[in-house]
């Protein structure tokens, strides 16, 4: 008899459909195609992130061996110590060929003008190869969640249609639909909260770099200008000395 009992209390137990797949199996197509454009946003979102901050990290790591490419005795000689990758490479190189035409400006001010903007132009593509995939986090923060009041909607409007044909606003008609709404507003917001904030900070990063880049820049064009003369001051900045080895008794 005991067993009897608890084989009928297992089998009125109630079951719960009001789950993220019993969501996406009562929303249909819309629901589901919602889902699929919010896992398209998100695995986007993550992938710009994740790639243009390790271009970001690897500039910012040559950067700091310049040294060794301003101690060089020439922008030839010093462009050999640059990786082939680097940015600060494109420049110098750029640099080079322009201060190799100049020599045809009939104008001393047209020649400084011509490396300036031969500078300039490098600079700016390495500032559009940095800005690559951003404009995507700037849609994706500003569309993912108007994406996810649009699931919403279907929501309200199925539950809504549930309660015409029921006759009556029961919790069991409505329930289902309406979880669907707030599943969908809730996607939207955990898809566009992490774009924007992936947005500003590698926003704020590629500022930094557009700066050592400028500077950079002008550093170039300084030296090539004054033939060599001018250098910034970490070409002057002293070696410091090996410590000498002890003196073994």
């Amino acid at each position: 008899m005991l067993i009897d009992i608890l084989t009928a209390a297992a089998g009125a137990a109630p079951q719960n459909k009001f789950g993220f797949k019993e969501a996406l199996e009562q929303g249909g197509l819309i629901a589901q195609s919602t889902v699929t454009i919010m896992a398209i946003f998100s695995f986007g979102s993550f992938f710009v992130l994740f790639t243009r901050w390790s271009d970001q990290s690897k500039i910012l790591k040559q950067y700091k061996a310049l040294g060794a490419f301003w101690k060089a005795n020439s922008l030839k000689e010093g462009v050999a110590k640059l990786e082939k990758t680097s940015p600060f490479r494109d420049i110098v190189e750029a640099g080079i060929l322009a201060e190799e035409n100049h020599g045809k400006m009939a104008d001393s001010l047209e020649a400084h003008d011509w490396v300036h903007s031969s500078l300039a132009r490098t600079e700016a593509s390495i500032g559009a190869f940095l800005a690559r995939g951003l404009p995507f986090l700037a849609t994706v923060g500003s569309t993912a969640p108007f994406v996810g009041l649009f699931g919403t909607v279907v929501g309200i409007y199925r539950a809504l249609i549930a309660i015409g044909l029921a006759g009556s606003a029961s919790i069991d008609k409505v329930a289902g639909p309406v979880g669907e709404a707030l599943i969908m507003t809730a996607i939207g917001l955990l898809v566009a909260v992490p774009a924007v904030l992936a947005y500003n900070f590698l926003q704020s990063r590629n500022k930094r770099i557009n700066e050592l880049l400028t500077g950079f820049s002008a550093d170039v064009l300084a030296y090539i200008n004054s033939k060599g003369a001018i250098k910034p001051a970490i070409a002057s900045a002293p070696v410091k000395a090996a410590p000498a080895p002890a003196v073994k008794k």
